[in-house]
């Protein structure tokens, strides 16, 4: 794992904290669907594609509107996401 990996894989450890035990089934799902979250990969870079951040409001806005998220949960989400199964997602 490169440091980017690592940087966000400990953002998403603190951004957790206590919403970690009310995210846990939206994380849980995409650990145990691989598919899933290449899919979501795949979202954002098409976000990256498009100059935009994976992190941007409008790829959170996104992710959220297609997944009936809340904007928070989405961006742990994709942060989740990223730091599993696409590192080189910016």
């Amino acid at each position: 794992m490169n440091v980017a990996g690592a940087l966000l894989l400990g953002f998403v450890a603190i951004c957790l904290g206590s919403a970690a035990q009310a995210a846990s089934p939206l994380l849980e799902s995409v650990k145990q669907n691989p598919a899933l979250a290449q899919s979501i990969c795949a979202q954002l870079r098409q976000f990256n594609s498009q100059g935009l951040s994976a992190t941007s409001p409008q790829a959170v806005s996104s992710i959220a509107q297609q997944r009936g998220l809340t904007p928070v949960d989405a961006e742990v989400l994709t942060t989740y996401v990223i730091g599993l199964h696409c590192p080189d997602v910016r």
